[in-house]
């Protein structure tokens, strides 16, 4: 049976000043999504500074790897592989897996790495690999989803602290009254910074790509 395997990885974590304290807010951010979305495999931190877990649906990986990404910004950043294919448990211990799915959300971070030395796509951090691309319809999904993640991942990048924090509070749910209220700004300006800096695409794509199977 497929599954949707997801490897992440911070960027640039070995300069960091306080790596505990990285640490720290990368794992309560892998709770917080744990917590929302239940993944068949939670996310957890593995060696290094990687973290990885098992999604039911690529939708649901898709917004994993938002989410996590947003808790970091803008002080720091990661990198996401997301790999569609068979995922085994190899010992009675069931973190311990392997499989296609894995080795190809490995090649996905791996494209994400290279991708860095790219103008075009500098500020990617997500990618998507299926291991079986030869499946039905399987190889448009994944041009269509990649395209999707580049976009989505260029305007993130190119946000400011407060646009991140109004982006968060609408995938969070909050109106733009709310955000106006709890940021000290007029609504007014919320919705000049939401039109301005592309918010409201970032969330409808974020909830189209959030419903893949």
């Amino acid at each position: 049976m497929s599954s949707i395997a997801l490897i992440g990885d911070l960027v640039g974590s070995r300069h960091s000043g306080d790596r505990r304290a990285l640490h720290r807010v990368l794992q309560q951010a892998l709770d917080d999504v744990n917590t929302a979305l239940e993944p068949s495999t939670p996310l957890r931190i593995t060696l290094g500074d990687e973290h990885q877990g098992v999604f039911d649906s690529l939708g649901d990986a898709i917004t994993a790897s938002l989410l996590v990404r947003l808790s970091l910004l803008p002080e720091h950043d990661i990198r996401h592989g997301i790999g569609r294919g068979s995922v085994e448990v190899l010992t009675e211990d069931p973190r311990v897996e392997d499989g296609p799915g894995w080795w190809a959300a490995r090649a996905a971070i791996e494209a994400v790495s290279a991708a860095e030395g790219r103008a075009a796509q500098r500020s990617q951090r997500t990618a998507y690999v299926a291991a079986d691309p030869s499946e039905v319809g399987r190889a448009g999904e994944v041009a269509a989803v990649n395209a999707g993640l580049l976009l989505r991942d260029q305007l993130v990048t190119g946000l400011s602290p407060r646009s991140l924090s109004v982006l968060r509070g609408l995938l969070a749910g909050q109106t733009q009254r709310d955000l106006a209220d709890r940021l000290d700004i007029s609504p007014s300006a919320v919705s000049q910074r939401v039109r301005a800096d592309g918010l409201g695409a970032i969330v409808a794509a974020h909830e189209l790509m959030g419903g893949l199977p």
